[in-house]
């Protein structure tokens, strides 16, 4: 994935797994793809408002690299992916489910009036 962001906890598997999945709007695209079957580049766009094209496209190459998620040609003109978790990838759904759980014990939606 290039360069460790964590040098000095590279023995800590927390600070390693941050290396692959500590940036923005990652663990969103990952659970898009994991929760809602999103698959076209297209789609994720729709679906994380406020991502730009850029970084989403830097975002999928990075966790492709990782071997996080896989591409796969399904229109050759003109050419579009379709992006699918690895097993690796598919083995974070347990965490993103603890952190729903937390998220919904500790950082509730605010109610409106």
């Amino acid at each position: 994935m290039g360069k460790r962001i964590y040098q000095e906890q590279e023995n800590c598997p927390v600070a390693r797994t941050l290396n692959v999945l500590g940036d923005r709007w990652t663990l969103l695209i990952i659970r898009d793809m994991l929760v809602f079957h999103r698959t076209r580049f297209t789609e994720l766009l729709e679906s994380l408002r406020g991502l730009s094209p850029n970084l989403l496209s830097q975002r999928l190459k990075q966790l492709e690299e990782a071997g996080v998620v896989r591409r796969e040609l399904y229109s050759e003109h003109p050419p579009r992916m379709e992006y699918y978790l690895t097993e690796k990838g598919m083995a974070l759904g347990p965490v993103l489910g603890a952190m729903k759980e937390w998220g919904e014990r500790y950082e509730p939606k605010a109610v409106s009036d």
